[in-house]
C-alpha cells in the first residue's frame, strides 16, 4: 500500500464515518439509481456516509441526495477521444477530497478507468459493482466489453449484484474461483407491503390515470434496449384478446419512449397504454396495479421484481434475467423464444393462481413475499447495517 493511501486511511478510527464515493451514471429515475438512494436513506451517516460522482444531467433523486447530506460531484461522460480531460477530471476529484474512504462503482463500463486513477491518488478501497448481465447491442456494447476486459485486475474487489452480473462482467473463472462478491440490490421492502395506508395510494394514481374499474398490467423502468418494451406492447396487445378491461401502464423515461410510443400507435393501442413518466417515488404504482410483466432481455438483478414481489404482485419475467428473484408464489419464468400469445396466456394463468392462493383472498397485508426477500437478504436495513464492517474488513486486509 503506498504512503499516500495509509496516510489517507481513517479506518483504524471508527469514530469517523467511512465515506463511500458511489460513481454512477446519474441520479434519474431507474433501476440502480432507486437502489443507490435506498443504501443512503438507510445508512447511518455518522457511521458510512455517501456521496455521488456522476456524469449524466441533474437527476430527479439528486435534491433528495443533497438533503440527506451526500456531495454531488461530476465529471464528463467518457467518449473515448476526451479519455484526458476525463482522466483529469477525476484526478482532481480524488486528489481534492482525500476523505474518501472507498469508490463504489457501478458504472463497470469506465471502472477501468477511474479505478486505477482512484488508487493512485491514494484511496484506500476500490469497489467494482456489476449491475447488469449484458450489454448494449451493436458498436456500444462492443465498447462496454472491451472497456471491462480485465476490469478484475484493475480493482481491489469484485462485486456484483448477481452471479450472473459477475459472471457477464468478470468472467466465468474469477465466479468458479469464488472470487466475486455478491451484493443484492437492497429495497426498503416494507413500503411497497400493500396495506391500508397504501391502498389510498392506489384508489389516488388509478384515478389519475383513469384505471379506476381495469386490470392493469405495470412496469417500472428506463426505456432502454434491455427492457424490451416493444415486446412488451406485442404481449399486452396479446392480453387484451382475453381482457377488454385491462391497460398497461408503464412508469419511467428514456431513449427509446419514442418509438415505443410509435409502435403503440401502430398497433391501434395508444388509448390503453398510459406513459406515467418518471417518479421519484414509485411505491405508489406497485399498489395501482394488478400485476407485473418484465421481458428483459437482460438484467443484473432487477430491484422491479423485488418491489412487485414484496408488494404480492403477480410477476410474469423472462428466463434470462436470474434466478436469484425466484419467488414461487409470485414470479414465473417464459423464454424469449415464445411468442406474444404464449406470454399473454402464461400472464393470465400466473394472476389466477396467485390470486387464489393468497391468504386472505386479496392483497391487503399478504406478507409471504416480503417475508421471503427480506430473507433472502434482499432488505436494504441489513444491508446498512452490515456494510461498513464489511468495508473496513477490506481496507484492513489492503493495508497488511
Amino acid at each position: 500500500m503506498s504512503g499516500e493511501t495509509q496516510n489517507r486511511m481513517n479506518n483504524e478510527n471508527t469514530d469517523k464515518p467511512l465515506r463511500v464515493l458511489h460513481v454512477i451514471g446519474g441520479l434519474g429515475m431507474g433501476g440502480a439509481e432507486s437502489r443507490a438512494m435506498d443504501m443512503v436513506r438507510n445508512s447511518d451517516p455518522s457511521i458510512l456516509h455517501y456521496d455521488f460522482l456522476l456524469c449524466e444531467p441533474v437527476g430527479i433523486y439528486e435534491k433528495e441526495a443533497e438533503s440527506l447530506g451526500c456531495r454531488i460531484y461530476r465529471v464528463p461522460r467518457f467518449l473515448f477521444y476526451n479519455y484526458f480531460s476525463y482522466v483529469k477530471a477525476l484526478k482532481k476529484v480524488f486528489s481534492e477530497h482525500p476523505e474518501i474512504d472507498v469508490v463504489l462503482g457501478s458504472m463497470t463500463s469506465t471502472a477501468s478507468i477511474y479505478m486505477p486513477v482512484a488508487k493512485k491518488c491514494g484511496v484506500p478501497l476500490t469497489v467494482a459493482y456489476a449491475r447488469s448481465a449484458g450489454v448494449d447491442p451493436g458498436i456500444k456494447g462492443t465498447l462496454t466489453k472491451m472497456l471491462r476486459k480485465n476490469l478484475y485486475k484493475k480493482c481491489d474487489v469484485c462485486a456484483a449484484v448477481s452471479e450472473e452480473a459477475g459472471r457477464a462482467v468478470y468472467g466465468n473463472k474469477r465466479a468458479d474461483e469464488g472470487k466475486v462478491w455478491i451484493l443484492h440490490t437492497a429495497n426498503n421492502l416494507k413500503k411497497f407491503v400493500h396495506n391500508d395506508e397504501n391502498i389510498r395510494l392506489r384508489e389516488e394514481i388509478r384515478e389519475k390515470y383513469g384505471l379506476q374499474d381495469k386490470f392493469v398490467i405495470g412496469h417500472v423502468g428506463r426505456f432502454h434496449y434491455a427492457k424490451n418494451h416493444l415486446f412488451l406492447l406485442d404481449v399486452y396487445k396479446e392480453y387484451l384478446k382475453k381482457d377488454e378491461n385491462a391497460r398497461l401502464l408503464l412508469v419511467g423515461n428514456g431513449g427509446t419512449k419514442e418509438s415505443v410510443e410509435k409502435k403503440a400507435a401502430e398497433l391501434g393501442i395508444s388509448d390503453k397504454v398510459v406513459f406515467a413518466g418518471e417518479t421519484s417515488e414509485p411505491s405508489g404504482f406497485y399498489q395501482a396495479f394488478d400485476m407485473v410483466v418484465f421481458p428483459s432481455f437482460y438484467e443484473g438483478l432487477p430491484g422491479m421484481i423485488v418491489e412487485a414481489v414484496s408488494a404480492g404482485l403477480p410477476c410474469l419475467i423472462s428466463d434470462s434475467i436470474t434466478k436469484e428473484v425466484d419467488v414461487p408464489e409470485y414470479v414465473e419464468y417464459c423464454s424469449l423464444n415464445e411468442n406474444a400469445e404464449v406470454w399473454a396466456d402464461k400472464a393470465a394463468g400466473l394472476y389466477g393462481r396467485v390470486a387464489a392462493g393468497r391468504p386472505a383472498g386479496n392483497r391487503l397485508n399478504d406478507l409471504r413475499g416480503y417475508e421471503s426477500l427480506k430473507k433472502m437478504g434482499f432488505d436494504a436495513g441489513e444491508q446498512a447495517r452490515v456494510l461498513p464492517d464489511v468495508f473496513r474488513e477490506y481496507i484492513n486486509k489492503l493495508s497488511k
